[in-house]
């Protein structure tokens, strides 16, 4: 279990999670299932893939059932962007983020049983599909992501992207809210998105369409590409398979904040 929910990990989790509802003496049923084994499971859907039915109870000590539960009770709770929001926090008090440059892009998945924010995706021959809108720092670490249909364009999902992004202590002064310079591909390339990114203080970079490569930004805006590859290493989020959009999203969120998690350990 401690392989997939470590005490650093769980120290920070822990006060975050709902409190538990009271338990009457002498009441009926099984008792209620620890939160870290529930969590160990959740995880470990997440990065293996399977179904939640799937999950060997005898490992980890609770059912598929509960782990989805627990997932959906947390996520409606917000546990997990208050528990990115602390990361990040530790991560720019540690050096390791780079506020100043961001880049954003999106990703498909395949939604393979419908439900909310699902559309015809135009690249994979309009089967129904989702979106994955992520900004990343400098260095490739999720800084904020959402999910919609797969049919959306990413430049009208940019300014709600922004506007989830968290404020980011971790040094004396005001809270981080955005970056200086935001760096995007030809699919954000409008005057209008450009005109919206400078009233708020940020200085686009996007590439233009019908321009040969070889602007350079690339150089730049490859993190983003990073931090998805590291978003998607977690299976369950390479294909949608739950119908609740609810649940896929706070698997994203979990993912982002593990990846933190992870980069945190790494500075020290």
């Amino acid at each position: 279990m401690k392989d997939f929910v470590p005490d650093s990990l769980w120290e920070r989790i822990a006060p975050l999670l709902p409190a538990r509802p009271p338990r009457r003496r002498r009441s009926p049923g099984r008792r209620r299932v620890d939160d870290r084994l529930a969590l160990a499971g959740v995880i470990y859907v997440l990065r293996t893939g399977i179904t939640w039915n799937q999950v060997p109870a005898a490992v980890i000590g609770c059912s598929g059932v509960t782990c989805w539960r627990r997932v959906r009770d947390w996520s409606e709770a917000g546990v997990w962007p208050v528990l990115q929001e602390l990361l990040l926090a530790e991560l720019r008090a540690a050096g390791q983020l780079d506020l100043d440059r961001m880049a954003v892009d999106a990703s498909h998945v395949h939604a393979l049983k419908g439900g909310d924010h699902v559309g015809p995706s135009p690249v994979n021959r309009g089967h129904p599909g989702s979106k994955h809108h992520l900004i990343v720092d400098g260095h490739g670490v999720p800084v904020a992501v959402t999910l919609t249909g797969g049919n959306r364009h990413d430049v009208t999902q940019l300014m709600p992207l922004l506007d989830t992004l968290p404020p980011i202590r971790g040094r004396r002064g005001r809270p981080r809210r955005k970056p200086r310079d935001l760096f995007a591909d030809r699919g954000y390339d409008y005057d209008k998105y450009r005109r919206l990114l400078r009233e708020r203080g940020i200085r686009p970079h996007i590439a233009r369409r019908g321009v040969a490569h070889g602007s350079g930004l690339g150089k730049i805006r490859w993190v983003v590409e990073r931090g998805f590859a590291w978003l998607h290493a977690f299976k369950r989020l390479r294909t949608r398979y739950e119908r609740r959009a609810d649940i896929h999203l706070g698997l994203l969120q979990l993912a982002c904040a593990l990846i933190c998690h992870r980069q945190l350990a790494k500075s020290f």
